[in-house]
């Protein structure tokens, strides 16, 4: 948000400069994320000068241009060629003399001394679209008769410098959404240390000229739209604004368009309140009427474009169709255009939240929609009416036609807060003057109901939508008070305890390395979702409130469609082969309570390497290449020390895949995406996904730390078996069976072939295992291995019915 400090300096009492008052604003919770010295008209209109035509003659050799001499209060008149064709002699007219530089938006020119078709042009005499002073180019720019030759083109224009200050507005912020919130501020800050009060525009000289024009104003929906005032104004003369009040409107940015619309911008940022100018005879009926509209309704909105309306948008219509959409932009044909003699002046409060979705709905950002979505002051209403009013009035002439129509069924109250200076020293940790807290809260507008010994009772206004409890008004105390003045303590006073205790963040942070350099890239989506991705289980959703929309209305239950999005998203940019894993939480809702789970989910399809010359036979990922990262990162933490139970997936949005228990606790299940969920998402590769229940394994997490071990000075010793199994039979319970034969020397098993189909029977795989035994101290015999090699045999035969080939 853009503030101006000429015009911010106009509702304070003090002199403060634009630096002290940027450290002012940051300290205290407005942050100053930029300020620039500017000047209302770029170039400041350096080197112009008014002058007066003293002669006007035809150039001999050029029909439409015309030789004149101009003085400018020099000791000789200048000779200047220009082809206007209002050029008279006489006039007071605008000379850029040699050596000035124009500008025409990012492009500029510099005035030199040459000849034209032969004949000597020491200037220019210029049209007010030359001088960034407006757009006309009808002719050259004609002053008073009264305006002194001589005189500075900045001075007769009032040009000024000015520093532009962007404000890094936080949504809570509502009450600093123009020049006088921020002054608020500024007082507060101020006062601590003199004698400064907030100066705001009077409105005591509005006054009813007549009762000529009278609309009528029906609100159906007073949960939207809880206060509407307005108020007619006839006999106008649209024109452009004057100097003082483009001048303001160009120091922030804006562009002046007429005296009317100049008006409304000015009250919107001086206080926040959002206007809207109707032309009156455009209202059918004379009757304003705020509403919502039928599903699909079109409306044609002031930039020309089409929008479908729906159901929940609010508009303020007329008898017959709507003319705006409340609150967020106006409509193409009731707006105020050049021929408008009279406006109904609309100052309403609207609810924010329906102004959110709405702006969001249309992709709609305008400086209304920004306010009214952060909470606008409902008691202002009147008060920006009557002085946007009064400046019409003094710039487009006209009379107030109407008694102010305000549409206000139930009044908003002020919030009612309890507060302890107790609280408030200890939550600070140093005690604060009394008077100092009060005077604080005063100058915010936060009235003092009564003093109770160590206790305040408070009424806050509601443009503090964020200030609705004690801490909160401890927060605005401090923030005030100056959080750099608290005293830091000399001495820290506290008990240290050590206890073990995994570092969820230490083991967070070594995955996502380990998966970084095995190739993922990590994701990060928004735990908000749709909720028809949960259509089965939409009893347990937790949905939000005042969702932004219909996609993000429930929090997610599973992480797996934030990565299917991610997918499609990469896929539809000509990226298909990828890998991704994403830290975050599912949330659920059960008749007593809410909860939440962490997870880690991983991502991969598409090809298995980076295509190259050399790697064109390498395929597509896999459903084992998954698996191996899965034991990867257990095996990292030391979980392959611990009783591994696998089983099939119950996940149903798999084709196949396994589970992984942990004594007895679900760690993680892993497998090949659902072929019908892939095509639900027009994903052309196959996808695996792994979900970790991240809760159960930092329960399980043990730290590995890396020990040098001599390598073993005695070979090693291989022995192969050819198993036929039944398909049922999985390697994992080989690989525990063998394992439990021999914990000393058998140190690996591998599995290195799978053979299933012809010559085998019915029902059987060949499996083909090898084992390496090794012995850390001696040389292993032939006997030795036989002996363990017999027992593994046995066990196999026995528990799983294998059967050596």
């Amino acid at each position: 948000m853009k503030i101006s400090y000429n015009w911010l300096k106009n509702y304070i009492d003090v002199e403060v400069d634009p630096e002290n008052i940027s450290e002012i604003l940051t300290d205290s919770g407005l942050e100053i994320d930029g300020m620039e010295k500017i000047q209302t008209v770029k170039g400041g209109l350096e080197g112009l000068i008014v002058g007066e035509v003293l002669t006007k003659e035809k150039h001999p050799d050029a029909d439409k241009l015309n030789c004149s001499t101009i003085n400018i209060g020099g000791n000789e008149p200048l000779n200047i060629v220009c082809g206007a064709s209002n050029l008279e002699v006489g006039q007071k007219v605008v000379v850029a003399t040699v050596g000035t530089t124009l500008y025409a938006g990012d492009d500029s020119f510099k005035i030199k001394k040459s000849k034209i078709r032969g004949e000597l042009s020491e200037g220019m005499i210029c049209a007010e679209d030359e001088i960034g002073l407006g757009k006309g180019h009808d002719g050259i720019m004609v002053l008073e008769p009264s305006t002194a030759v001589g005189t500075l083109a900045k001075d007769y224009f009032k040009i000024e410098d000015d520093y532009e200050l962007e404000i890094g507005l936080t949504p809570n912020r509502a009450d600093a959404t123009g020049h006088i919130g921020v002054a608020r501020d500024l007082v507060a800050v101020l006062g601590q240390k003199q004698e400064v009060n907030l100066v705001k525009p009077t409105v005591n000289d509005f006054k009813v000229d007549n009762t000529d024009l009278n609309i009528t104003v029906e609100v159906e929906n007073t949960e939207l739209c809880p206060r509407y005032s307005g108020v007619t104004i006839s006999g106008l003369v649209i024109k452009e604004s004057p100097d003082w009040l483009k001048n303001r409107l160009l120091s922030i940015g804006l562009t002046p368009i007429n005296n009317v619309v100049d008006v409304t911008n000015f009250v919107l940022h001086e206080t926040g309140q959002p206007l809207h100018a109707f032309d009156a005879e455009k209202i059918a009926g004379n009757k304003v009427v705020v509403k919502t509209v039928a599903d699909k309704t079109k409306f044609t909105t002031l930039d020309d474009t089409e929008r479908e309306l729906s159901e929940d948008d609010l508009m303020i219509c007329n008898a017959e169709e709507g003319m705006c959409i409340a609150g967020v932009f106006g409509g193409a044909v009731s707006g105020v255009s050049d021929t408008t003699t009279s406006i109904f002046l609309e100052s309403a409060y609207f609810n924010a939240v329906s102004i959110r979705k709405s702006a969001k709905r249309h992709g709609l950002n305008t400086d209304a929609s920004f306010r009214y979505e952060r909470g606008a002051d409902p008691r202002i209403t009147i008060y920006a009416l009557k002085r946007a009013a009064n400046l019409i009035k003094e710039v487009a002439g006209g009379a107030v036609s109407s008694e102010i129509v305000d549409v206000y069924p139930t009044e908003i109250e002020n919030f009612e807060i309890d507060f302890s200076y107790d609280n408030c020293d200890r939550l600070i940790g140093q005690a604060i003057d009394r008077d100092v807290i009060k005077k604080i809260l005063t100058d915010l507008e936060i009235e003092i109901v009564s003093e109770n010994g160590d206790e305040l009772k408070l009424s806050v206004p509601p443009f503090k939508v964020d200030v609705q409890r004690e801490i909160d008004v401890i927060e605005e105390v401090l923030r005030i008070y100056g959080y750099n003045n608290i005293v830091l303590p000399d001495v820290l006073k506290s008990s240290l305890s050590y206890r073990e205790k995994t570092d969820k963040e230490k083991v967070t942070n070594t995955i996502s390395d380990l998966l970084v350099s095995n190739g993922f890239n990590e994701m990060l989506s928004n735990s908000l979702t749709k909720s028809d991705y949960y259509k089965e289980t939409a009893d347990s959703l937790v949905r939000m409130k005042n969702p932004l929309s219909r996609e993000l209305d429930v929090l997610r239950q599973s992480m797996l469609f934030d990565g299917l999005e991610t997918i499609v998203y990469n896929q539809n940019r000509r990226t298909s082969d990828v890998k991704l894993f994403e830290w975050g939480k599912t949330y659920f809702k059960t008749e007593t309570k809410f909860k939440e789970h962490s997870h880690l989910s991983l991502f991969i399809s598409g090809a298995s390497v980076n295509e190259n010359w050399d790697t064109a036979n390498a395929g597509d990922v896999n459903f084992y290449q998954l698996k191996g990262v899965v034991n990867t990162i257990m095996e990292k933490f030391g979980m392959n020390k611990f009783n591994i139970r696998t089983e099939e997936s119950e996940l149903v949005c798999l084709d196949y895949g396994l589970k992984h228990k942990v004594n007895n606790i679900d760690l993680v299940e892993f497998g090949k995406i659902d072929s019908a969920i892939q095509k639900q998402f027009d994903i052309n590769n196959e996808v695996f996904y792994v979900i970790f229940n991240y809760d159960n394994f930092l329960k399980l997490v043990t730290m590995n730390k890396v020990v040098y071990k001599e390598v073993s000075k005695f070979p090693a010793m291989r022995r192969d078996l050819a198993l036929l199994i039944d398909k049922a039979v999985a390697y994992s319970s080989i690989k525990e069976l063998a394992s439990k034969q021999e914990r000393k020397l058998l140190k690996a098993i591998n599995l290195f072939d799978v053979y299933e189909g012809k010559n085998l029977p019915e029902g059987k795989k060949s499996y083909a295992v090898s084992f390496q035994f090794q012995d850390e101290n001696k040389t292993l015999v032939d006997k030795q291995i036989d002996k363990v090699m017999t027992k593994i045999i046995a066990s196999l035969e026995k528990e799983l019915g294998a059967q050596l080939r």
